[in-house]
């Protein structure tokens, strides 16, 4: 049976025990199938019905002194209005909704109705309060831990702070989006945080950090199409040059380097060969320069190696050798020094095993200098 046609059951269904319960006699009864027929209404885009149903129930919870059911079908009622184009109704119901969650006895829907009220509220342009009652939601949301509803505070936030002008709080609320929602595990959400961080990168002038984000937005094959847009968007108007990760590492606390080039070589390890050997050469010439982090980058860069997938790896170190073999003998002299010296900074089995794959990479191609 399709979706479609499980959805219609179910609204049949609905209506029989909404028939059964007498709204006068059993009204609290009578409006948990309304709500619940409500929102198969939603999800089949009957909006207007939903609506309907939903405040219908509302004020049947209020008749019989049920609060929390009361702000769940206000709740339901903002969400339907906001569908249909009606942010200032969606507002009212939003606030209406929390009021009546209280946050001691239900924390997780009190964060959601703040939530939702903070985002309609942007989306009318009323920026502060926008912005106060979205703190509000992820306050609430963190005592609840509701890791989710924290990524989509973080997210609305992030628009906020941006509308607002502010590029700086606009980049750490983004990048607390990112973090609540992990590739493997929310990947479209995941996608988004990523697209608004790379637009709030590009806001602040921060070229190759609003460049990487955008790519890894991008390696996101079920992200939407509006976030595919935006990324692409990025990327049209600031160009896509190789070697935005140490550009970003020079600039970044050490602190923060290993989750940086983990995530990036996460992409490598999927990037086309040409892809990896332009950011490989990069990368190696970078590093050949020498500076004084030059080596505890190495190190940072096989970690990452190290976390990857047996064939990702693989794949990595294949490229980089690749575009090693193009460079001049100062530069590979240089780059297989910092690397061989940062090997030994593993436990044995990592040690062993990197240093096992270059060899035997590098014999395969016929590159000297890593056996």
């Amino acid at each position: 049976m399709t979706n479609a046609g499980r959805l219609t059951d179910a609204a049949a269904a609905l209506r029989t025990a909404t028939d059964l319960f007498d709204p006068q006699s059993l009204p609290a009864e009578h409006a948990k199938s309304l709500n619940a027929l409500g929102v198969v209404f939603r999800l089949q885009g009957h909006l207007e019905d939903a609506a309907s149903a939903f405040e219908k129930a509302a004020s049947l919870f209020e008749q019989s002194k049920a609060p929390l059911e009361q702000g769940a079908a206000n709740f339901n009622l903002g969400l339907a209005k906001r569908d249909l184009g009606d942010t200032q109704a969606a507002i009212r119901s939003f606030e209406r909704a929390r009021r009546l969650l209280e946050a001691k006895r239900v924390p997780s829907q009190a964060a959601a109705a703040a939530r939702e009220l903070g985002t309609a509220l942007l989306v009318k342009g009323d920026l502060e309060r926008a912005k106060a009652t979205l703190h509000e939601a992820g306050e609430l949301a963190e005592r609840a831990n509701d890791l989710v509803g924290l990524g989509g505070v973080a997210n609305a936030l992030g628009l906020t702070h941006l509308a607002l002008g502010d590029f700086s709080s606009a980049v750490e609320s983004f990048q607390d989006a990112v973090a609540a929602n992990p590739r493997s595990i929310r990947p479209d959400a995941y996608a988004m945080g990523k697209a608004n961080l790379a637009l709030a990168y590009e806001r602040a002038d921060e070229a190759p950090r609003a460049r990487l984000a955008a790519r890894q937005a991008l390696r996101v094959e079920t992200a939407a199409e509006p976030v595919k847009n935006q990324a692409e968007g990025i990327l049209d108007r600031l160009g896509t040059p190789p070697g935005d990760l140490l550009a970003v590492l020079e600039r970044e606390d050490p602190d923060r380097w290993p989750g940086i080039v983990r995530e990036e070589l996460a992409g490598w390890g999927e990037a086309n060969g040409t892809q990896i050997r332009a950011e490989a050469e990069a990368w190696i010439t970078g590093l050949a320069r020498g500076g004084e982090r030059a080596g505890d980058l190495a190190e940072v860069w096989l970690g990452a190696l190290l976390e990857l997938t047996p064939g990702q790896m693989e794949h990595t170190i294949t490229g980089t050798l690749e575009a090693l073999g193009e460079q001049d003998q100062g530069i590979r002299r240089n780059f297989q020094s910092l690397v061989h010296r940062a090997m030994p900074r593993f436990h044995a089995p990592q040690f062993i095993r990197i240093k096992d794959a270059f060899a035997e990479i590098a014999a395969r191609l016929g590159v000297d200098g890593w056996s």
